[in-house]
């Protein structure tokens, strides 16, 4: 009999113990991510339970509690439990009724092997009782856990017919658990129905996408998505190489790992192209610039400080790293603010207009060069005062 670790920090949580004691300890468990990880001694973040009771039954008795309840996908028999230490999705145990690749018809189930049947792999169908932990397992989970493999339920093509997007959650998931060589049923199905990801919101995608290139090192998946021809599908613009070279960049440097850099390096360095790729994955207006500043990798960057006073720390950061140049100037360093103001030219006597503005970037220019050093501000303004051009 395997049981939770009865030490691991979420179990601890009293909020926790109240919500089951709510619900009644027989009609809950808890499920997935957080029983996957806490058996891998890894840090859990969410906490998900199901149960058999309906939605509006869940909702009646948290609220009997006192506990805030919100109907977050309650058409898919999700609610989420508002917590003093973080919210709780509590989820009605459920069967497929239809799918189509891009969304289920559910009905209600109140057989926990049923529930767990309808997951994407072994690993996230593990089931936790809260009062004894012990750790319910139908499809061969906690053997592929310990062997760090990645298998789907059942029939590995049926589960992607039935939800596309679970060709990049394979990956997601092999960069982080999977061992080699992989899953041949897995690797076959992916590669033979990788076209089917056309058919997914570009949304769904490129969050997928940001998720699998945020983890420690996902170059060596992402070479295989290649490999399977499923990168063609959803990126082929990409150069798997110059993440490889990032990610090395990356650890030699101690930076920390980052999705949009990473995603940076699979594009050619072209502004207008990332632009592009930004629009199609539903990137942020912010995402968006910053990947198109990462492909002007290629201009000449100059000095560190410099360079990240004009675009900003993150993109000088990513273009430092993606040409292999050092980001030491950059630490525990802030850009700061340029201190000189137009009304002290004015107090010298200069009229307001576009003289005041060319000072203002002249002495700038000089500040920089001088290494952001304030106490030169007056004699850099002298100094240009001072010179008739």
């Amino acid at each position: 009999m395997t049981t939770l670790p009865a030490d691991t920090p979420w179990l601890q949580r009293e909020d926790l113990s109240i919500l089951v004691k709510a619900l009644g300890t027989k009609n809950a468990r808890y499920v997935g991510g957080a029983v996957r990880d806490s058996l891998l001694g890894i840090a859990v973040k969410d906490v998900d339970i199901a149960t058999p009771l309906e939605p509006q039954e869940v909702m009646r008795r948290l609220k009997a509690h006192s506990i805030t309840v919100v109907p977050t996908g309650i058409d898919h028999g999700t609610v989420t439990a508002v917590l003093p230490h973080g919210p709780v999705e509590i989820t009605t145990l459920r069967h497929d009724v239809s799918t189509d690749g891009r969304r289920a018809t559910v009905a209600f189930a109140s057989d926990w092997r049923d529930d767990a049947a309808r997951r994407d792999f072994t690993i996230n169908a593990l089931y936790a009782d809260p009062e004894t932990l012990e750790v319910s397992d139908w499809f061969g989970g906690l053997d592929d856990l310990a062997a760090r493999r990645l298998r789907f339920i059942g029939d590995a093509r049926q589960r992607i017919r039935e939800d596309h997007l679970r060709i990049l959650r394979y990956f997601r998931f092999q960069a982080r658990f999977g061992s080699q060589p992989a899953d041949e049923e897995a690797e076959c199905a992916v590669s033979e129905l990788a076209a089917t990801l056309k058919g997914l919101s570009r949304e769904r995608v490129g969050m997928e996408m940001m998720n699998l290139l945020g983890l420690p090192d996902p170059a060596p998946t992402v070479a295989r998505m290649a490999e399977l021809g499923v990168l063609a599908v959803v990126l082929p613009e990409a150069d798997v190489a110059a993440l490889t070279a990032l990610v090395d960049e990356e650890q030699r440097q101690g930076a920390a790992p980052d999705a949009l850099r990473r995603l940076s390096a699979l594009l050619p360095p072209d502004a207008a192209l990332a632009e592009q790729i930004a629009s199609r994955f539903r990137l942020s207006g912010a995402q968006k610039k910053r990947l198109a500043l990462a492909a002007g990798r290629e201009q000449e960057t100059g000095e560190p400080r410099a360079l990240a006073y004009r675009l900003g720390r993150e993109a000088a950061l990513d273009r430092l790293l993606l040409t292999g140049q050092s980001i030491a100037p950059l630490s525990d360093w802030d850009v700061p603010v340029f201190p000189l103001k137009g009304g002290e030219i004015v107090a010298r006597g200069i009229k307001a207009g576009p003289r005041v503005a060319q000072l203002l970037r002249a002495v700038e220019t000089d500040w920089i060069a001088a290494g952001f050093d304030d106490a030169a501000i007056p004699a850099l303004l002298e100094a240009r005062l001072a010179d008739p051009a």
